[in-house]
């Protein structure tokens, strides 16, 4: 078995990364000031009505330094015990990218979140944590800013990305947030830019879910888009009903090359092993199994 590159791994939140989370988990929309209090177990609150209380790596609180590089300390332990070689990580501050990697070279692929709203000055803002701080790709994440992928506020990004050589990670599945439309991330919304952008190199977060026959046919049509595993468990990809028929079937042959796994070892509470037994254990073909776990991802990231 080769290293393995984990698609999603969760950063330990600064006190400032996590009151930037809150804010984001706020109403749709820029809200007025006489905006009403929300009813309970509303927009991003019903995940625990969903979910039975949300993950259990949910924070409650944000961390100083030396606790922070503790945590840090502990995650790339964890991740050298699991042979995992890198991974991307999640939620930290695009002011956090270049510390990161000062801190921890070459374990963590960083992507910058930048408002579209923000026109060029997000733009300029992009290429500058990309070149000055190593930020290595573009995330979007319709859920949180209600614009789908295909939105043309995203378009100087997207070709950015393409003149910067970094890919995007878009996300791409059903949300619980219902204060908001539950398909901002479906898979059609992938199809336009892939067909305006086709140098772009595109990660698909989440695998699709529900729409995995759209994400399958989306990934057969365009060379230069991948998907990842993130936020599911992998002991049920192969459970029948659950909705991944198509995607085992087409990711164990014709498209073996375009998947990546994204442990999201945080919503599950459990070590890195377990998981990665649980993908072991999947009906998928050796070849196919390394390749999801390292082949994929290294080419996505490096190219060939």
């Amino acid at each position: 078995m080769p290293p393995i590159i984990d698609m999603e791994i969760e950063a330990p939140l600064s006190e400032a990364a996590l009151r930037a989370q809150e804010i984001g988990k706020g109403r749709p929309g820029t809200p007025m000031g006489e905006s009403l209090d929300r009813p309970e177990g509303y927009g991003f609150a019903n995940y625990g009505t969903v979910f039975g209380g949300g993950s259990t790596g949910s924070a409650t609180k944000g961390f100083g330094p030396d606790e922070l590089d503790r945590r840090f300390a502990a995650i790339v332990a964890d991740m050298d015990r699991a042979n995992i070689e890198y991974g991307f990580m999640c939620n930290m501050l695009n002011s956090e990218i270049g510390d990161i990697h000062r801190r921890h070279p070459g374990r963590f692929k960083l992507f910058a979140l930048i408002d579209p709203m923000d026109g060029m000055r997000g733009v300029r803002e992009l290429e500058r944590l990309v070149r000055e701080d190593g930020a290595n790709g573009f995330r979007v994440t319709s859920l949180g800013n209600c614009l789908p992928a295909s939105d043309r506020r995203y378009y100087p990004l997207y070709a950015k990305c393409v003149e910067l050589g970094v890919p995007v990670k878009i996300y791409s599945s059903m949300n619980y947030a219902n204060d908001r439309p539950y398909d901002l991330g479906h898979p059609r919304h992938l199809d336009q830019v892939a067909i305006d952008f086709p140098e772009l190199k595109i990660c698909a977060g989440l695998g699709g879910w529900p729409w995995v026959p759209d994400m399958v046919g989306l990934l057969a049509r365009h060379p230069n888009l991948y998907c990842d595993t993130s936020a599911h468990r992998p002991r049920y990809f192969a459970q029948p009903g659950a909705g991944w028929e198509m995607f085992m079937q087409f990711g164990n042959t014709r498209l073996q090359d375009k998947i990546m796994i994204g442990m999201s070892r945080y919503l599950f509470g459990c070590p890195f092993e377990e998981l990665i037994e649980e993908y072991s254990r999947l009906p998928l073909k050796e070849k196919v199994l390394e390749k999801w776990f390292y082949h994929n991802a290294k080419r996505f990231f490096e190219g060939d």
